[in-house]
């Protein structure tokens, strides 16, 4: 359908969980986001693709808090927001996972889970800081349960882990917290096939359970076969939103690379 969006086809009929209206970005002189503008629905893998500097991450990191916006709006469940720092946006329940994890390698499984956000004993221990690393054990086991994702201990430093479980505990952590949606940064870069679907597996459990999920990724047969809908990027701007159902690479390629800023 055509929208203050540009064109956006096989939109689900429902209210976005995340929506970017005409967002502009620029660092000194080099202009990253010249209007960007797109909707991420609930339950959806939303693919974010387009060639290098289109501003892919750009707009994720916007969306994240990582980096504030120099103008447009963004929407939460179709209220304006403002998010200013990742913890802004982490109240409103927007997580990002990046390639590099941000992990703290010598710490377990479960306290990397909480790292940030520990669980308190109740009594006067708290008062004095100490852990519940039973609890966070417990809470961690059944977010790990739910999207199935599997590591030999919640009691292993994560640098003892393969990418793949990393990487898999990331994205649990992410849904354990999320409210709303998941930033997925190229997740796979750097993983082999059999860590590549484990983590695939774990995204769409992550849809599954309703969020929104925004994958930034260059792999794009891969997002053709695996995400819901994708948006193009181009210089900075969203140049087309469609469904991935019948979709040709041919097809993506020729919009990546001719359609113009303004239109889809």
């Amino acid at each position: 359908m055509e929208t203050d969006i540009g064109v956006e086809r096989g939109a689900p009929a429902t209210e976005p969980v995340i929506e970017t209206r005409s967002i502009t970005k620029s660092f000194g002189h080099v202009q990253a986001l010249r209007g960007a503008s797109f909707r991420a629905y609930p339950g959806e893998v939303l693919a974010l693709i387009g060639d290098n500097g289109a501003g892919k991450s750009t707009i994720a990191n916007v969306i994240a808090g990582v980096h504030p916006a120099d103008g447009g709006e963004l929407l939460l469940r179709g209220n304006k927001v403002e998010v200013g720092s990742v913890r802004q946006a982490r109240e409103l329940g927007i997580e990002i996972v990046y390639q590099d994890l941000a992990q703290a390698p010598d710490l377990t499984v479960a306290q990397n889970f909480f790292f940030g956000r520990e669980l308190l004993v109740k009594g006067p221990g708290r008062f004095i800081g100490r852990v519940d690393e039973p609890a966070m054990r417990q809470r961690t086991k059944e977010a790990m349960t739910l999207l199935g994702a599997q590591v030999p201990s919640l009691t292993v430093p994560v640098s003892a882990l393969s990418g793949g479980q990393r990487q898999a505990i990331a994205v649990a952590r992410a849904v354990m917290w999320a409210k709303a949606a998941i930033i997925m940064d190229e997740p796979t870069a750097a993983l082999g096939a059999k860590q590549t679907a484990m983590v695939y597996d774990a995204v769409r459990a992550a849809a599954d359970r309703g969020l929104a999920v925004i994958l930034v990724s260059h792999d794009i047969p891969k997002m053709i076969e695996f995400a819901d809908r994708m948006a193009i990027m181009r210089h900075g701007s969203v140049v087309a939103q469609m469904p991935t159902e019948g979709l040709e690479l041919m097809d993506v390629l020729t919009t990546m690379l001719t359609a113009p800023k303004e239109a889809a």
